[in-house]
């Protein structure tokens, strides 16, 4: 009887304990997926994979931690949207807005970034591995010698 009692402790402390992930409105997820609009949403850790978000406003949106595996932001407007820490392995970024967006530790794994504009967009350690990059101002390596 003890050793059930302690068994069972031992498997529910650490559920019990551990801290639940903190995810964004389940109303703003709702609005993005019927509106296509969500300016200045709190879709943080919201998992969105393979969302067709094709030409949506996510102007200052918080998309931080959020997971758009293989999601299709073709023509998205991300502008000044927070997305750092977001996983857009396999995604598809052709034509979108990034100005001014939080892209830092995004996975942009095997992504497809084509004619995105990333003016001004914070960009601190990308994994872009197996990314493919057309027309966009995301690449690797340090300062540009033309600058020195």
């Amino acid at each position: 009887m003890k050793r059930n009692i302690l068994v069972t402790l031992a498997i529910a402390t650490p559920l019990m304990l551990a801290s639940p992930v903190l995810a964004g409105n389940p109303a703003h997820v709702q609005q993005l997926l019927e509106t296509n609009e969500c300016m200045g949403c709190d879709l943080s850790n919201e998992d969105l994979r393979y969302a067709h978000l094709i030409g949506a406003d996510l102007r200052n949106a918080d998309l931080s931690g959020a997971t758009l595996i293989e999601a299709n932001l073709e023509g998205a407007d991300l502008t000044e949207a927070n997305l750092k820490g977001a996983n857009l392995m396999g995604a598809m970024v052709t034509n979108a807005s990034l100005n001014k967006a939080n892209l830092d530790n995004v996975n942009f794994t095997q992504a497809k970034i084509y004619d995105a504009d990333v003016t001004g967009a914070s960009m601190n350690n990308l994994d872009i591995t197996n990314a493919q990059i057309f027309n966009t101002g995301i690449g690797i390596g340090g300062e540009d010698p033309e600058l020195d």
